[in-house]
């Protein structure tokens, strides 16, 4: 027999994982000049996780579960390429992607005895600060690089078309974040309120501490900066939602929107890479700072492998574990996205970049033939 409550609970976590695709949707459509956010239609592969064994619920809602996070890991990646990326092939990239990085990731974090990042590293990811934010952010940050820039860009302000999108689309993100973080937890217990309460309390701290950055910066806090700070927040606490306390969650929403400002503000320029609605910037970085976060303030009763944070042991052991799992999850990717890149740039003969005419033009036109804004005319 299956438990009741559980299994409610984790159908409702199902749910709430799977509005947060549209959110993002709202979220990435607003923040873009172009009005472009492609449809996402490829096959979305499920990842078997390491804290279900399904006694508690039917097994085919863990599947559910895990699609969901593959969906909304893919589109993440999209973020990054906005307005210039050809749609056949950001899709044939993705549909690859989630089958040959993002599946055999997810296994290696969450795959029990034996798996090589949560195992044998010993490496903490409560939720996917590994295998969804910094896969996603480094991939988009690669694809970007491997696209080129906008036309125009450095020389245009590439600002956001519809703010109220960009606030809707954090709403719905923040929602759905309850069930994508406490549902992680797998059945309806005191660590699933944990990691729903520090997902609060890290999102309401990144919020006001990027408003607080943002205003000494510019003199001018923003409603995208305040979704933005939201964002980068329930990053932050993601992998360590349910190993930390609530304070611990609170300290992490602090730190992370300084870090992800300055990410956005200056590395990108200081760089020149193009990372159009800054994926690598908010998911990437957050996930990385909240990996190393994680072993800082890891509750020693709380963590799956028994180990505790330095702040509660004096031990850097675990902090070691979770900078080594970020190294070898930056590697993985990097290596993986190359060769899937490479694969599929050769299958559209060379160019992943949609030509000059198309991208002023805009990809709603250009690549779907229709437009949110039949009197918008393209790039000025």
């Amino acid at each position: 027999m299956y438990d009741t409550g559980s299994t409610t609970f984790m159908l409702v976590c199902t749910m709430l994982v799977f509005l947060m695709t549209p959110g993002l949707a709202f979220f990435y459509g607003g923040l873009d000049q172009l009005l472009c956010l492609p449809v996402l239609n490829q096959v979305l592969q499920a990842a078997e996780g390491n804290a279900a064994d399904g006694a508690a619920y039917p097994q085919i809602i863990n599947i559910a579960f895990q699609m969901a996070f593959a969906m909304i890991t893919a589109a993440i990646v999209t973020g990054s390429l906005a307005g210039r990326v050809k749609f056949g092939a950001m899709t044939a990239f993705l549909g690859i992607w989630l089958l040959v990085v993002y599946a055999p990731l997810a296994h290696m974090v969450w795959g029990g005895d034996g798996s090589f990042i949560g195992d044998i590293i010993g490496a903490l990811d409560f939720a996917g600060g590994d295998v969804v934010h910094i896969s996603s952010g480094l991939t988009g940050l690669i694809l970007c690089l491997m696209l080129g820039r906008r036309r125009g860009f450095g020389m245009v302000s590439y600002r956001p078309h519809n703010v109220p999108f960009v606030a809707l689309g954090a709403g719905l993100l923040w929602f759905g974040w309850f069930g994508f973080n406490g549902g992680s937890e797998f059945k309806a217990d005191a660590v699933a309120a944990l990691a729903i309460l520090n997902t609060v309390t890290a999102s309401a701290a990144g919020m006001v501490s990027w408003l607080a950055v943002e205003r000494v910066h510019t003199g001018r806090p923003t409603l995208v900066g305040v979704s933005t700070g939201l964002v980068a927040g329930l990053v932050v606490v993601t992998p360590g939602a349910g190993f930390v306390e609530p304070w611990a969650a609170l300290v992490m929403g602090l730190i992370v929107s300084p870090v992800c400002y300055l990410a956005i503000s200056h590395l990108k320029t200081k760089f020149g890479y193009d990372d159009a609605l800054d994926a690598f910037g908010c998911h990437g970085i957050g996930g990385i700072l909240g990996g190393v976060l994680t072993g800082l303030f890891c509750v020693p009763e709380l963590s799956w492998t028994g180990k505790g944070g330095l702040f509660y042991t004096g031990d850097v052991s675990l902090l070691v574990s979770q900078i080594l799992g970020i190294v070898v999850t930056v590697a993985i990717v990097l290596v993986l996205d190359l060769v899937t890149a490479a694969v599929v740039k050769a299958l559209f003969h060379g160019s992943l970049h949609v030509d000059e005419a198309d991208e002023a033009l805009g990809l709603d036109a250009s690549q779907h033939g229709e437009s949110a804004y039949p009197s918008f005319s393209g790039l000025d």
